[in-house]
């Protein structure tokens, strides 16, 4: 009985590391879009400096894991080759919190409370943080999903090409 108990014992022991190291949800799942621990102010002005090192504007997504266009919006443009392509070669993409944990306030104050709009809301800035466009993600929504010629349109009207025309 008390090698079987022994062996149980070892079982167990040996099964702990297995458990302890079980996947965390990749950045990209749904549930974990947005970080509401995140020093968002740091985190944000990262991405406007890589935008001005690669000469691209930021995209900010604002809205929560709690939030459920913010999740249709974010798999939409993910599971879109062309909208995701376009994207990703004009704008550093930033997702900034917003839940009852921690609403930003200040953050979104000095962008002009674009929360007032709902969620998502998307912001574009330039390489230097100025804001060039507040986007009310409902404009860009058709019946229960997302428009893929309004989204493109979005990104098009507000990638630095169309900006810096002279």
């Amino acid at each position: 009985m008390m090698k079987y108990l022994m062996a149980i014992g070892c079982s167990l022991l040996l099964a702990l590391p297995a458990v302890a190291q079980q996947p965390q949800p990749k950045p990209g799942h749904l549930d974990s879009i947005y970080n509401p621990t995140a020093n968002a102010e740091a985190e944000l002005g990262a991405a406007i400096k890589k935008a001005a090192a690669e000469k691209k504007h930021v995209l900010v997504q604002v809205g929560g894991n709690w939030c459920i266009w913010c999740k249709r919006l974010y798999k939409y443009v993910e599971d879109s080759t062309d909208l995701r392509t376009y994207r990703d070669a004009n704008y550093v993409v930033y997702h900034l919190n917003y839940s009852k944990e921690n609403q930003n306030l200040p953050l979104l104050a000095k962008y002009g409370n674009p929360q007032r709009f709902g969620f998502p809301v998307l912001l574009v800035l330039d390489g230097q943080g100025k804001l060039l466009h507040i986007q009310d993600s409902g404009l860009l929504e058709s019946a229960d999903s997302y428009d893929k010629r309004k989204i493109m349109g979005f990104f098009r009207n507000w990638s630095p090409a169309a900006v810096n025309k002279s």
